[in-house]
């Protein structure tokens, strides 16, 4: 071997290595993870099946290749190298043979490793067939259990495909060996074959067409998820029309097979090429031309009669598929018959009502509590808590640290010093302060405990932010948080995070991050600990990559202190025959799991929270021990546990037409409902469910809900409201309730439009806008109480320029009045008169003190005077801060109510 060629060799060599430690730097990482959060056995599961089936088939692929290498490299072609042989202006001679002879099995191993690769890409669906998990239910047209579409299928699919194209991919092969070897010439008007180039190919040829024939079988089941007719799933020309060619195209596959397989026997190709042809053109009009023409001319004109059966089973498997089998249907009268003392037996209901958006509060919260410009309020969240002995629905946020923000992004300072976030702030989603802002149960750094809620552990080392990678344990101290001038340090005393330890490791994990100051750095101790995958999505898809994750994980405080994420998670799939498919999800869904993330320890627990579903099973069968039952989950969080929003939403939007069984009625799309559609930050856009605590009409107490409503199609007006219930013993249960058909029951749009035109608020709001002030509409929400529905929409006001939104009003729709006042309690008093309940109030004003007139009927004298008082006490108070300009403002609401008191005296009494 000459001196380049040494050289060259030595290259790839380098070149090589590199690849594979690269590739093993990050595989090496991981299982150190793994490790760290006690998930080594789905680690080692991954690894072991992808590298035993990527081995299997890639050695098939090459035995296979191999074999037909060898039998087309032996004997001799009696015609062959007669002469040069020219084909495209390129002269094939006897040296071209020996050097594809010699490339072929190098050629026939690389092409065997891709395949190997590309076969390991399909280890989940091998172990979910080799753990398959019965449904109890089978499919209406062949009868298979539903756990034979959604495990076995789909890995028989694989393999078949795999088989298939290895066949194919090894006759490609076979025929330019005997190119190169002139055993197959392309001559004037013909394909020349040597007899043994014959024989060899028809084989192939022969093997290819008999495995079709089971891909034609394997086709039948496919017709479970045709999309040709007036709903998902096999139709009536998939049956009559497509079925029955598929049967027979078994049968020529088979015979065109064999008849190739018999070629050898034969003079020519011609008995095999006309079964071929004959299996091409029963497939073309079998498959395409004669299911069209069923269609078009015995379908179409008698479509709901024929296709009823077919429309039958789409509607009962996707309601299956999607959890909607068990919906509850009741009705809802939507009286007008909603009276203070109504009010008063559903307090809490009241009370809970929410005054603040997430989208305004995000932004309030960051200006009053993100503290510093490094600290983040990713998400506002919605949860309830017992406050005082009482079910209260709050928001709550956490206060994370994102390293982009730092003022100066040093490494030392974004890994080693600035390591986490700190605390959370929880408010009522009721109760403002005097300036229009949020009142807190826990606020500021260090959280101030409130209300009966402390936190004990405030540090966020893990969270929705995606910081990459911190350091802990060094020889430095961490930033903990800002205490006036000065700065509070701390060290990490928790489990999280991979120990560091040896030179080795830092190396290591120097190559990984790509970065030598993590190498060099002195402050790195053999006691460190890195901690990776720290946001809350990335930890727990890499710790269950065989579950979906919901978009929103959501902060809990525990009974003691702590900080817990949860994470709604679900198992999903493609297979489920005749069910209607979203895109995203496939056609089946459920949220099986519930995944716990400790904020401090980086911990990782998941609960399975729907024992019921076959796949989170047969997952529980192949990884064991990893999927601990709800009942193990900390009494303190399962009581925070709540039906999940994007579930929610995939379920209504289903809902919208599954909620019609009658075909007839299906067909015809006569009761079809769509999901009230309304403008958010400029857009218009589908109505958002919510969160809020209500007393279910008929329910002996109130409960954390998630509702949205419907409306009928092209339609404003409501149709029906669908709750998901979060507390147990009803945790998980939907009920629908359906509006009376015969009566106009007002929709959001609909009230959102009268809300528009009222003369009060419209001056109101054009006044405020001339003032430069930007305006913002919270979401209208329709508030169940008992057989009523109440509109509440709050107001917020923010600067053009500036990013504190503040709730200045409430608005209240009932019926036809509207009221539109300083606080809840106000507009209450304002529609139904009296006195609401206690805890509805302004935060800081006195309970029962009404605000500025509404734009209903005239309040009584009392209560003018009342509202007069309470404006000249405020003025009072604005004077004594130098707030003049409200201080003038409050003068001219004292004038306005003095003007009415002075007009009701002024008219005659009856």
């Amino acid at each position: 071997m000459d001196r380049q060629s040494r050289g060259l060799l030595i290259l790839l060599g380098i070149v090589g290595l590199l690849i594979i430690f690269n590739n093993a730097l990050p595989f090496y990482t991981d299982w150190l993870w793994y490790q760290e959060v006690g998930f080594e056995r789905v680690f080692v599961t991954k690894v072991v099946t992808q590298s035993l089936l990527g081995l299997v088939c890639g050695l098939v692929f090459f035995a296979v290749l191999v074999i037909n290498i060898v039998v087309a490299s032996r004997g001799t072609i009696r015609e062959a190298w007669l002469q040069p042989y020219e084909v495209f202006e390129f002269t094939l001679r006897p040296i071209h043979w020996e050097i594809g002879r010699r490339l072929a099995i190098p050629a026939a191993l690389l092409a065997s490793v891709f395949a190997g690769l590309i076969a390991s890409s399909s280890w989940d669906l091998y172990l979910r067939y080799r753990h398959s998990t019965p449904f109890g239910v089978n499919d209406p047209l062949y009868g298979q259990d539903i756990g034979f579409y959604l495990f076995q299928f789909p890995a028989v699919k694989a393999g078949y495909s795999f088989v298939f194209w290895t066949l194919i991919f090894a006759a490609l092969f076979t025929a330019a060996l005997y190119f190169l070897r002139q055993g197959i010439q392309v001559r004037p008007r013909t394909l020349w074959f040597a007899p043994r180039a014959r024989a060899h190919m028809a084989v192939l040829i022969g093997l290819a067409l008999l495995l079709k024939a089971y891909g034609y079988r394997l086709a039948m089941y496919d017709l479970l998820y045709s999309p040709r007719g007036v709903a998902f799933g096999a139709s009536y020309a998939d049956v009559h029309a497509n079925l029955p060619a598929l049967n027979v195209l078994v049968v020529l596959a088979s015979l065109a097979g064999l008849a190739f397989l018999a070629t050898p026997f034969l003079r020519g190709w011609r008995v095999a090429l006309g079964g071929l042809i004959v299996l091409v053109g029963v497939s073309i009009l079998g498959q395409g031309v004669y299911p069209s023409l069923l269609q078009r001319f015995r379908v179409t004109p008698n479509e709901i009669v024929l296709e009823r059966p077919y429309i039958e089973m789409n509607v009962k498997y996707t309601r299956l598929a999607y959890g909607l089998d068990k919906i509850e249907e009741r009705e809802f009268p939507a009286e007008e018959g909603l009276t203070r003392e109504v009010l008063a037996r559903n307090d809490a209901t009241v009370k809970n009502i929410r005054l603040w958006d997430h989208r305004p509060l995000l932004s309030t919260y960051g200006q009053v509590q993100a503290i510093r410009t490094y600290y983040d309020f990713v998400d506002v969240d919605n949860d309830r808590y017992r406050i005082d002995g009482e079910y209260r629905q709050v928001s709550i946020a956490a206060r994370e640290l994102n390293s982009r923000s730092l003022p100066s992004r040093i490494w030392i300072n974004e890994h080693l010093v600035y390591t986490h976030g700190y605390g959370v702030v929880v408010s009522p989603v009721n109760t403002i302060t005097r300036e229009g802002l949020p009142e807190f149960f826990i606020k500021d750094i260090p959280p101030r405990p409130g209300a009966g809620l402390k936190v004990t552990r405030p540090e966020l080392y893990y969270g929705e932010v995606s910081n990459e990678y911190a350091i802990v344990g060094t020889k430095g101290r961490e930033f903990d948080y800002p205490s006036g001038d000065q700065n509070v340090y701390t060290s990490y005393q928790g489990r999280g995070g991979v120990p560091i330890g040896s030179l080795w490791r830092k190396a290591l994990f120097a190559a990984r991050f790509q970065t030598t100051k993590l190498l060099l750095s002195q402050d790195i101790t053999p006691g460190s600990r890195i901690m990776y995958y720290r946001r809350i999505q990335d930890r727990v898809e890499k710790a269950a990559p065989f579950l979906k994750l919901d978009r929103d994980p959501y902060i809990v405080v525990s009974r003691e202190g702590r900080l817990f994420w949860i994470v709604d998670a679900y198992t999903s799939n493609a297979y489920y025959p005749y069910s209607e498919p979203t895109r995203g999800v496939g056609n089946y869904i459920r949220n099986s799991v519930k995944a716990v993330v400790d904020a401090y320890q980086g911990s990782v627990d998941l609960y399975i929270s729907d024992p019921a579903d076959p796949v989170i099973r047969t997952y529980d069968k192949i990884y064991p021990g990893i999927l601990k039952p709800l009942s193990a989950m900390p009494e303190d969080l399962r009581a925070h546990v709540r039906y999940p929003q994007d579930l929610f939403i995939i379920q209504a939007r289903i809902y919208r037409t599954y909620h019609m069984e009658d075909p007839q009625v299906f067909y015809n799309k006569e009761d079809l409902w769509q999901i009230p559609r309304m403008a958010i930050e400029g857009r218009e856009q589908p109505m958002e469910p919510y969160y809020t605590i209500i007393r279910l009409p008929g329910e002996p107490r109130e409960e954390f809900i998630l509702i949205l409503p419907f409306t009928p199609n092209r339609k404003e007006n409501l149709a029906a409201w669908l709750a998901a219930r979060s507390d147990e013993p009803h945790y998980g249960k939907l009920v629908v309730y359906n509006f009376p058909k015969q009566k106009l029951v007002f929709g959001p749009n609909q009230v959102d439009a009268r809300i528009n035109q009222d003369a009060e608020i419209s001056k109101q709001l054009s006044l405020w806008g001339q003032r430069g002030s930007q305006i913002i509409r919270g979401n209208l929400l329709a508030i169940p109480i008992e057989r009523s529905l109440l509109y509440v929409s709050p107001l917020y006001l923010a600067a053009e320029k500036g990013q504190l939104p503040e709730l200045k009003r409430i608005i209240l729709a009932y019926g036809s009045q509207i009221a539109m006042e300083e606080t809840l309690e106000a507009s209450l008093t304002a529609i139904f008169g009296g006195r609401a309940p206690r805890a509805v109030a302004r935060a800081d004003a006195t309970p029962g003190a009404p605000a500025a007139p509404g734009a209903q009927a005239a309040p009584a004298p009392t209560r003018l005077a009342a509202q007069a008082l309470e404006h000249y006490r405020r003025a009072q108070s604005n004077l004594r801060e130098g707030n003049w300009a409200a201080y003038g403002e409050e003068l001219k609401k004292l004038e306005g109510v003095l003007k009415t008191l002075s007009e009701q005296d002024q008219q005659p009494r009856r």
